[in-house]
């Protein structure tokens, strides 16, 4: 499947393709139109994070992007559920002025995840090349989820397969 967003693709608009890729089409190809230029876009792709769009479209009151597509597909994975607040906060973060508290795990890392985001908009010279470069983020942050509701294991104490935490 094709699918499409708009350019300079930043922390919703790389955590959805993340999400499309590894759990809904791993061949997915993405494409992307200049903002402004919407209409322009392909009619064989499916639409994400693009205004208008019915569906899939960009944060609202029905969430980011990356929310709307686990409803949608009916994703029902704690990780990934754990994934999309981070997502939600983050775009709360630029969007709303949300500032997580100290205790709000997941907004501290949609906090730091942002601050990813940012470097890859100026390291990574084109949308596919962010794209690529990030996905093994959202990686960790999935394999993390997955093991430990979000915990850093220094946090929990828990050895590794090949270290252990003193004290455990």
């Amino acid at each position: 499947m094709k699918w499409v967003t708009t350019a300079n693709v930043h922390f919703d608009r790389v955590a959805s393709p993340w999400l499309i890729r590894r759990f809904i089409d791993p061949k997915a190809e993405f494409l992307f139109v200049k903002r402004g230029e919407e209409n322009n876009r392909p009619a064989d792709a499916i639409p994400i994070a693009i205004p208008g769009t019915a569906k899939l479209g960009p944060h609202d009151k029905e969430g980011p992007t990356f929310v709307k597509i686990l409803h949608e597909y009916k994703l029902t994975d704690p990780a990934l559920e754990r994934m999309g607040h981070v997502v939600d906060k983050g775009v709360r973060f630029v969007l709303e002025k949300y500032r997580p508290p100290i205790d709000d795990r997941e907004g501290q890392i949609a906090v730091g995840f942002l601050a990813f985001s940012d470097g890859m908009l100026l390291h990574e010279p084109s949308d596919q090349a962010r794209l690529d470069a990030s996905f093994v983020a959202y990686d960790a942050l999935y394999a993390l989820f997955k093991a430990n509701k979000g915990l850093s294991l220094v946090a929990r104490a828990e050895p590794t397969a090949d270290r252990v935490v003193e004290g455990a």
